[in-house]
């Protein structure tokens, strides 16, 4: 299949996986906001857009909760046409820092903490 104009994605930058530190990681998922996105990320099989998440902030506020996140290599963001497309980058962190996403987001739920 062919990809048209409309199917092209451009992504954001990102660091590379030998340049996600934990310290960066660990402060984008300290905050109650990033931790819930980052759990209902984990519980998605696809890419998922900015607007669909149900969190109790302003639309500049979110983008810059994403910001963080992506900065620290937590998500993947790309564009989509007009849509911003998120995704986690599981097997990225999982290589870096075996088992922490799994523990964090796991936590994250045992708290009865809801997914976005």
């Amino acid at each position: 299949m062919t990809e048209t104009s409309h199917d092209t994605c451009t992504p954001f930058p990102e660091p590379a996986v030998g340049e996600i530190r934990l310290e960066a990681v660990l402060h984008a998922l300290a905050d109650p906001v990033r931790l819930r996105i980052v759990s209902s990320l984990a519980g998605c099989a696809d890419e998922v857009n900015c607007l669909a998440f149900d969190v109790p902030v302003a639309k500049s506020t979110l983008t810059h909760h994403f910001r963080v996140l992506r900065e620290a290599g937590v998500i993947r963001q790309f564009r989509r046409g007009t849509s911003k497309m998120n995704s986690l980058r599981t097997e990225d962190l999982a290589a870096r820092f075996p088992g922490l996403l799994d523990s964090v987001v796991a936590g994250h739920r045992a708290t009865g903490a809801r997914p976005t």
